[in-house]
């Protein structure tokens, strides 16, 4: 019997909460036209807090050999994100924005596993960011490039301009998951964290979702 490559396993196992994440409703409204403006720099901001934490984590794994097989600057978000908002909100955008409830905890989950040097548990955060905004991400900006009027300018944080094959370099991502040596206790982990990534997405857009109802 064939034993289950990790990166197929963590995808079949994962797959229900990539589901919910992608199917709340404040992303379908967004995607189907009837999110405004507004509520994609909403967005937009809170992706800020996100990889502002997850960026800075980085640096804790340094010298952590696991982490240095997917930590590339080729990936590097924050930078894009805060072009965006300087074009989306203005040069006060800073001073704009503001994490909601879920961000804080998932911000501070991340620093943990940082705090931790737990690298299964970084990758799994990494993973669960980077090739959703490989994949899924390219649908997202071309939707809000055509709704929106936006070219380059507003949707930069999806635009991966040192990526010339995103699915090459998401195959390449998988392979590295599949030779990392960790036991089968700690793929459960990982698997865990992946899940717990997943949910804390799903319960930001339903943050959101209220956020807009009560403004």
């Amino acid at each position: 019997m064939s034993v289950l490559p990790f990166s197929q396993a963590l995808r079949e196992r994962t797959w229900s909460g990539h589901s919910d994440s992608e199917g709340a409703g404040f992303m379908t409204d967004l995607m189907k036209g009837d999110g405004t403006r507004e509520d994609y720099i909403a967005l937009v901001a809170q992706h800020y807090f996100i990889y502002d934490a997850l960026e800075s984590a980085e640096a804790a794994f340094a010298a952590d050999a696991v982490v240095a097989q997917f930590a590339t600057p080729r990936l590097t978000r924050l930078p894009a994100l805060e072009a965006d908002l300087d074009y989306l909100l203005g040069a006060d955008w800073r001073d704009r924005i503001a994490p909601l409830p879920t961000t804080r905890a998932y911000v501070d989950r991340i620093r943990r596993v940082a705090e931790e040097r737990w690298s299964g548990g970084f990758i799994a955060h990494h993973y669960t960011r980077y090739l959703g905004d490989l994949s899924g991400g390219q649908f997202i900006s071309r939707v809000m490039q055509r709704r929106f009027g936006f070219e380059s300018n507003g949707v930069g944080f999806y635009l991966f301009d040192e990526i010339a094959d995103p699915q090459a370099f998401k195959q390449t991502y998988r392979d590295e998951l599949d030779r990392v040596t960790w036991d089968a206790a700690e793929r459960e982990r990982v698997i865990d964290e992946v899940l717990l990534a997943y949910r804390f997405n799903t319960e930001l857009f339903d943050d959101l979702a209220r956020a807009k109802a009560a403004a």
